[in-house]
């Protein structure tokens, strides 16, 4: 480690030493004597202070800090909010590295001057940020592609050992923050660390986010509407990326948005549509959206303006297993059908909820919200009487103070972009109406489960047949072990009574068994089975005629 990265190294340590040392200060030494509510008055000034600073260090830093500055805007679960909305709106923009350094890298990765492998290249960055920066260029002729302007996208020299410096000095910061028993019994901060590094490392590899960026134009390939770069493999490496250079009007351009014709209210739908896309069915997200890597791209063309939604920056992405995505899916499916059991249920599906968290309390309170917010806009919301806010706090304020809630560790960016997206939405639109596209989803989730679930029911139905084969013999042997273990009843009345149980349990199981064929004929009569179905059918008649006869005997 050089001389000046050791330097880097401690500075972080002082930095988060002095923050942990004055929190300990407020928060454990004055509390204990006697001034706790002073140390309650002062405390989201003296937050919002600390990330004040913080905010002042990343920008003067730049590295990892502003990366891990915009990481830690997203844990509303674990962070105050006065210390995220501080970090909310941390630009990752620094001072520009000079050009005659990005050209040498871009040649010691490419292997030829780029001046030889570009028509043009323009000297002044397009965008400067913390790992890397940007320029425009043009293609020379022979390259096969149906465009020539592009964008050369070059790491900071230097940036991979800043970014492992960086990652060490945290980590050892992690290891004091695990010391406290408060943090250590709410977030497993290592964990949560790991986690970020992943999702850094796989940043700084261009290679990685030329795949990202095909991967994303694949899946939104039947959708015209939708833009993305395309990569020039040729010109790219681990560290230099070229790529189609797509750049339009900023989705936070309002005011251009309205120029060019285009309603801002669709600008903000089909952003919502398309990350409905990514979360719930793709399960791979474009995990950065701000306002650098977000263009609206006016369509020339006769009558109405005609607009695409475009992205660009695939450093950072989120990859949603499968098993998650299905939770995600009914935890959307729960809140687009206002189903607050299975809110809850979903929760419990994600692993959302601490141990001991109060289940009813926390489904009575889904209903409650469901029942006074569901269906309003997005100014409506913030519009709500605060009295009303400060009633529902009061009604749930062991709830509230318990916060039973956590975000998954492969949910985390998930999390964080979703809340870049509402304000996103909001700003488009202040009238943004999340549940009129909510709603929809939901119910197209349900209609596709529906629809593709015919295995799925025959694999049920087998269950059910198995089932119900083995309900006769597993009562009987219930039945039989109760007797035999002293619980023998002499009772003459009870005793009828339970052969009237074992009785019932067998027509019971004949009545499922005969249902389940009957289902089962009609599923395969459907799919054009006939012969099969009917079939089916037909024996599922025999055994209702069988069950009815029984009885009649009995």
């Amino acid at each position: 480690m050089t001389s000046s990265l050791r330097g880097r190294y401690r500075h972080i340590l002082r930095f988060f030493a002095g923050v942990i040392a004055r929190f300990l200060w407020w928060d454990v030494v004055l509390r204990r004597v006697g001034l706790r509510r002073r140390v309650l008055r002062t405390r989201p000034e003296r937050y919002r202070r600390e990330a004040a600073r913080f905010r002042a260090l990343a920008i003067r830093m730049g590295g990892v800090m502003i990366k891990i500055g915009q990481f830690l805007s997203s844990r509303l679960d674990v962070l105050p909010r006065e210390i995220t909305d501080e970090l909310a709106n941390l630009q990752d923009e620094v001072p520009a590295e000079d050009f005659s350094a990005i050209a040498a890298l871009a040649q010691e990765e490419l292997g030829a001057p780029i001046t030889r492998l570009f028509a043009h290249v323009d000297p002044e960055p397009l965008a400067a940020a913390s790992l890397g920066q940007v320029h425009r260029a043009r293609l020379g002729p022979g390259h096969g592609t149906e465009f020539v302007d592009v964008v050369i996208k070059v790491q900071r020299p230097g940036i991979a050992a800043v970014v492992e410096t960086d990652l060490a000095a945290l980590a050892r910061v992690a290891r004091w923050l695990m010391r406290y028993r408060p943090i250590r019994t709410h977030s497993d901060v290592p964990a949560l660390l790991r986690e970020f590094s992943v999702t850094l490392h796989e940043e700084i590899d261009y290679q990685l986010e030329a795949e990202n960026a095909a991967t994303f134009l694949a899946n939104f390939a039947d959708h015209p509407e939708v833009r993305v770069p395309r990569v020039v493999r040729e010109l790219s490496a681990m560290r230099v990326l070229t790529l189609e250079d797509v750049s339009a009007i900023k989705i936070t351009d309002y005011d251009a948005i309205t120029a060019a014709g285009i309603d801002r209210g669709d600008v903000a739908r089909r952003l919502l549509a398309t990350y409905l896309q990514q979360i719930f069915e793709d399960g791979f997200v474009h995990a950065d959206p701000h306002p650098g890597n977000l263009f609206v791209t006016p369509v020339d063309g006769d009558g109405p303006p005609r607009w695409k939604l475009t992205f660009v920056d695939f450093g950072m992405v989120s990859r949603i297993p499968d098993s998650v995505r299905d939770s995600l899916r009914e935890l959307l499916i729960a809140v687009g059908t206002r189903d607050a059991g299975r809110v809850v249920r979903a929760y419990q599906m994600l692993d959302m909820l601490l141990p001991g968290a109060d289940l009813a309390a926390i489904e009575r309170a889904e209903a409650q919200v469901f029942d006074r917010y569901w269906g309003l806009s997005m100014n409506e919301l913030r519009n709500i009487d605060p009295q009303e806010v400060r009633e529902f706090a009061h009604q749930y304020r062991d709830l509230l103070l318990d916060m039973p809630f956590q975000v998954p560790q492969n949910l985390l960016y998930v999390v964080r972009t979703v809340a870049i997206l509402s304000g996103m939405c909001t700003g488009l639109d202040p009238d943004f109406n999340l549940w009129s596209q909510l709603g929809p989803f939901a119910r197209k989730l349900v209609a596709d489960e529906t629809s593709s679930g015919l295995d799925r029911w025959l694999d049920q139905l087998g269950d059910t047949l198995m089932a119900a084969v083995a309900l006769p013999g597993q009562a009987t042997r219930v039945l039989t072990q109760i007797e035999s273990r002293g619980l023998a009843v002499r009772d003459e009345q009870a005793t009828r009574s339970l052969r009237t149980l074992r009785r019932s349990v067998d027509r019971l199981s004949t009545t499922v068994a005969g249902a389940a064929l009957l289902v089962a004929g009609a599923v395969l009569v459907a799919a054009a089975d006939d012969g099969v179905g009917i079939a089916l059918m037909a024996v599922a008649g025999a055994v209702f005629l069988w069950a009815a006869a029984s009885g009649a005997r009995r």
